[in-house]
């Protein structure tokens, strides 16, 4: 009789959408050193696509049994139990379908021995607009689950800065990786950015705050001891110490369903203004502040932080809503 397993078994979790170089990612994960330490790989693809597994190399080689799930509803707690009884896997490797509910994978995980480990996104330079523009819900729900996302076949010509920026603004926490046949590409992708970053003193037009909030987040350094000028919307709360709230915008990361308001952290003590006792949530101002780079605990990190000279209210601006 097989041994009833109750300990948590570590799950690697596979997303992307079909061609996105899940499969080759993964037999290149295994062939790794890292990897391939002898310990019992369970392999669950829920999808065949272009690239297969050898599975007779697999078990030989990594220790590695593939098996395969076809429909969605065989996805469930008693397969995946079963499976866990038969294999007994010191870990586990997901290849999930792209199309599939991604709520009902984890509902159905909790359900089992398994407890997600890394999340890893891989993707297609060639269709990544392609899917961005169709089955973008699709996507954004993969990206806010990712640690890693791997964007391959990049060219020189691809925009990827502007695919940085879109992934960052759903997920701040997500490494974004390009993968390019030319191995003198650079990762660090340098944007052209629609202010001057350099000077002293940078005035934001009202659309170019999205870009603005996510190059501060991901380059804090280049803004520290900066003062900016812009039009933000006002949140406060009784949660956030005394003196402060978050000038910021409401953005679109996917549709009307998924609409969050981005903003950073700012000081009053010292501003300059007539509205300071007046501000009041979802109030326009035009907000001069200095950007400091400091730990804030509302942030948990270093980041941006501003320390406002003057607050003055505003209209509202033509296009309210950021989009990415």
């Amino acid at each position: 009789m097989a041994r009833r397993r109750t300990e948590e078994i570590p799950l690697y979790l596979f997303l992307g959408f079909l061609e996105g170089g899940k499969t080759t990612f993964i037999n290149e994960t295994l062939e790794e050193d890292y990897f391939n330490d002898g310990q019992r790989t369970l392999l669950i693809a829920c999808e065949e696509g272009i690239e297969e597994y050898d599975e007779e190399a697999l078990l030989e080689n990594a220790n590695t049994t593939v098996i395969y799930v076809e429909d969605e509803e065989d996805f469930n707690k008693d397969f995946l139990n079963s499976c866990i009884l038969k294999y007994y896997p010191d870990r586990v490797l997901l290849e999930y379908n792209g199309m599939w509910n991604l709520a009902r994978m984890q509902e159905v995980l909790e359900e089992t021995p398994m407890v997600i480990f890394q999340v890893i996104v891989s993707m297609n330079a060639q269709t990544f607009d392609l899917y961005m523009n169709n089955m973008r819900s699709l996507a954004v729900e993969m990206f806010k689950l990712a640690e890693l996302v791997i964007i391959n076949r990049v060219t020189a010509d691809s925009p990827r800065a502007t695919w940085r920026r879109s992934i960052r603004a759903v997920n701040r926490r997500a490494q974004v990786l390009f993968d390019s046949m030319d191995p003198n590409m650079d990762q660090d992708v340098e944007e052209e950015l629609p202010f001057d970053v350099e000077a002293d003193e940078i005035v934001l037009e009202d659309e170019d705050y999205g870009i603005w909030f996510i190059d501060a987040m991901d380059h804090p350094d280049r803004y520290d001891g900066k003062t900016i000028t812009m039009k933000a919307h006002i949140f406060k709360s009784i949660r956030m110490p005394r003196g402060t709230f978050v000038p910021g915008r409401h953005a679109m990361t996917c549709c009307a369903d998924d609409i969050q308001f981005i903003g950073y952290l700012c000081h009053t003590n010292h501003a300059k203004s007539s509205t300071i006792k007046s501000l009041k949530n979802k109030m326009w101002v035009t907000i001069t502040a200095e950007i400091k780079k400091e730990y804030n605990e509302q942030y948990k990190d270093e980041g941006p932080v501003l320390y406002a000279k003057r607050i003055e209210a505003a209209e509202p601006p033509e296009e309210e809503l950021v989009y990415f």
